[in-house]
């Protein structure tokens, strides 16, 4: 009983299934377009500014960490009400969606730098190339996903400002991390964030949730 009080001051029951739905169309889009794939040739984005982007491994910790955020931001913004929940679920569903003919279309690849070292981040770093194969690039779901649950987080007013500002702060950063141990290209990076504001704008004009789900500023 008490276990389940404490599910219930977590987790809102009206928030479960979706937020559930959110993740297995997450895996459906990513995994599931591998299936599907029409075998198209990869496109290499890499443009002349790539180059500029320094091999940092240590940015590795901040990728991992980007779960963590979605989880914690995802609960957050669920919190709020019911009719926020929906709105920015459904913009992260939409963006999803539009994602997967990017990644059956537009199959992109590119070159992982040899993950050769001693130390924690070079065997985190083995660890995810090991995982994820450098592929379905384009759009950047790390980014797409980490700003959804900034934006979506703004207008919620059980939220402290300074963990809004904290959460756009480290959505940034895991932007960031995404070209610094070479998981993506500097063009990924506005792709993810351009589908998520389309699908924040797509949800707002489906009235998804309510007209009150967003305020004017989100």
């Amino acid at each position: 009983m008490r276990l389940q009080k404490l599910l219930d001051r977590m987790i809102p029951r009206y928030a479960r299934f979706p937020l559930l739905l959110t993740l297995a169309l997450n895996c459906a889009v990513y995994w599931g377009s591998r299936v599907l794939s029409p075998g198209l040739a990869p496109v290499n984005m890499t443009i002349p500014w790539d180059a500029r982007v320094p091999f940092w491994p240590p940015a590795i910790a901040v990728y991992v960490l980007a779960y963590v955020f979605w989880a914690v931001n995802y609960i957050l913004i669920a919190r709020e009400s019911r009719a926020r929940c929906m709105r920015v679920l459904a913009a992260d569903w939409i963006a999803k969606a539009l994602c997967l003919p990017f990644f059956l279309f537009l199959p992109t690849a590119l070159v992982r730098p040899e993950a050769i070292g001693e130390g924690v981040w070079m065997w985190m770093l083995r660890l995810i190339y090991a995982l994820d194969t450098p592929d379905n690039l384009f759009p950047s779901i790390h980014c797409l996903e980490s700003w959804i649950c900034w934006r979506g987080l703004f207008g919620c007013r059980k939220t402290p400002r300074a963990y809004k500002a904290f959460s756009l702060a480290f959505a940034l950063m895991i932007c960031a991390s995404t070209v610094l141990v070479r998981q993506h290209v500097l063009v990924d990076i506005p792709a993810g964030i351009l589908l998520s504001e389309l699908g924040l704008l797509l949800s707002r004009l489906f009235r998804i949730g309510g007209r009150d789900a967003l305020s004017p500023k989100t």
